[in-house]
């Protein structure tokens, strides 16, 4: 059964490694996330933006397929379902739909109205058992329609929310979604140094962990970060492995694809960039 992310991540933050959130987009992604994170004996938290939740129907089918996996997969590792990047009525609609935890962006309101709208929907999702995220400092690029400029969070800000309840907190120190441009200046361990110092045991959440060298996702780990979102890697990686397969021409011998054998490629690509953000984060065996 789904789970709240707290406890997941909670035992992360204490045992210094994170917790992968891998974003589903369809069935392939959703069983190649699921079946990898039991081979590795690895938590997870399987992310849904509002555009994917929209795509895949609506957030009751989400719900609908990732129990049915969880029960017919036998999968018995901690599986969490959450809102990535959510509205203020997105949480709620999400909340009704079943999902075990949300996120509710606040970033782009000021700070008085995020913490206004973030107390609102800490106790809704508490009365729940769902976990909570909130966010502070907009992370940069663009994905799903989510755009940031990347600018670092104020630590007394990250605080004010901190201290409304919610179960783990996203910060801006530079990271953005979608692939890293050459002249990225890196995150900024000061701002996250300071966030941790105010913030204490909350686990802290690093978005944007698509192509963030290792030595600088293990020093996050260090400072408190706990949960790490993936996203680009793995859309980067079904796309040229699906590529890939059409090039060669392998469609039967002019009969036409069939798209299980056609998304077979992307699915494997997925459950190799999985295997290895797992590695790195070190949950494997975290379970």
């Amino acid at each position: 059964m789904l789970v709240s992310a707290t406890e997941m991540l909670n035992k992360a933050k204490a045992g210094h490694y994170a917790v992968g959130q891998f974003n589903i987009n369809n069935l392939e992604w959703t069983k190649a996330i699921l079946q990898t994170a039991q081979e590795l004996n690895s938590p997870v938290i399987l992310g849904v933006s509002e555009g994917a939740g929209k795509y895949m129907t609506g957030y009751k089918t989400v719900v609908g397929m990732v129990n049915g996996m969880l029960e017919e997969l036998n999968i018995t590792v901690p599986v969490a379902l959450h809102l990535d990047h959510g509205s203020y009525d997105g949480c709620y609609k999400c909340l009704e739909a079943g999902f075990s935890s949300i996120m509710f962006d606040g970033s782009h309101y000021p700070i008085d109205e995020n913490v206004e709208k973030t107390t609102e929907l800490v106790k809704a999702a508490h009365e729940k058992g769902v976990s909570i995220e909130a966010e502070v400092g907009a992370i940069g690029g663009e994905e799903d329609g989510v755009v940031g400029m990347g600018e670092c969070a104020d630590p007394n800000e990250c605080k004010r929310i901190a201290d409304l309840g919610v179960d783990f907190l996203a910060a801006g120190i530079g990271n953005i979604h979608g692939k890293y441009p050459a002249n990225w200046k890196g995150l900024s361990f000061e701002t996250l140094d300071a966030i941790q110092q105010l913030t204490g045991e909350l686990p802290l959440v690093l978005h944007g962990g698509t192509g963030i060298p290792a030595d600088m996702i293990k020093k996050a780990i260090s400072l408190g970060v706990a949960k790490i979102n993936v996203n680009t890697e793995c859309q980067l990686a079904f796309a040229a492995a699906t590529r890939k397969y059409i090039e060669e021409g392998k469609d039967e011998q002019g009969k036409g694809y069939d798209p299980r054998k056609l998304l077979a490629p992307g699915f494997e690509a997925i459950k190799a960039t999985v295997k290895e953000k797992m590695e790195l984060f070190g949950s494997v065996d975290k379970a």
